[in-house]
């Protein structure tokens, strides 16, 4: 079904597309092992519902300034959480195991509030999503849940699969080599954090 295949690529394009919320579900799995990587790797699925809904009954709708507004925000609050990563990676240690992650609704938490200011979600969602759907929707409505089911089936599989390899390979990391990591981690994330604030900043069309 043409459908599926569609949902399915899109699917894995974006669940393996570098960005804020991947490098959220590969810190969180340092910390916290598979179950915290898991549950960021979720987070799309509650995150995503109103960006589908006002993406699909307004396509096209949404003011560019608006997306630039999401961006500039979103990307000062992601830049946020890389500078906290680097600062706690200079001090620390391994997690022992079955040592869970902290505050793991803190984390579920920040990923939702960082994918709800990522202008990318909207944008995939207006420019390609919502047209893939109404014109399935416009077959018959299957067509279009198959759509949407086999996205979110591969957008969410592949994070966790991500999250498995990195908190399957944590407890073998030297104090070193985690800090290490940690702050990878976190260089990446205000990196992230800070092209989206200049994308949000530049004139439209450059």
């Amino acid at each position: 079904m043409t459908e599926l295949l569609m949902g399915l690529s899109l699917g894995l394009g974006a669940g393996v597309t570098p960005g804020a919320l991947l490098t959220l579900v590969i810190t969180a799995s340092l910390r916290g092992g598979f179950r915290s990587g898991v549950r960021l790797a979720c987070v799309p699925l509650l995150s995503d519902l109103p960006v589908v809904l006002l993406a699909v009954t307004a396509v096209g709708a949404l003011p560019p300034v608006l997306l630039r507004v999401l961006s500039v925000g979103g990307g000062l609050y992601v830049v946020y959480l890389g500078v906290e990563t680097l600062r706690e990676a200079r001090t620390a240690l391994p997690p022992r195991p079955g040592e869970d992650a902290p505050s793991s609704a803190r984390e579920v938490l920040r990923g939702v509030v960082v994918n709800l200011l990522n202008p990318h979600p909207w944008l995939f969602w207006i420019a390609v999503g919502s047209p893939i759907f109404v014109s399935a929707w416009d077959h018959a409505p299957a067509y279009a849940l198959v759509f949407v089911g086999g996205f979110y089936l591969v957008l969410v599989g592949s994070k966790v699969a991500l999250a498995g390899a990195v908190g399957a390979g944590r407890h073998r990391l030297t104090p070193r080599g985690y800090r290490l990591l940690l702050g990878a981690s976190g260089a990446l994330l205000a990196a992230v954090g800070a092209v989206l604030t200049v994308r949000g900043l530049l004139p439209q069309g450059l």
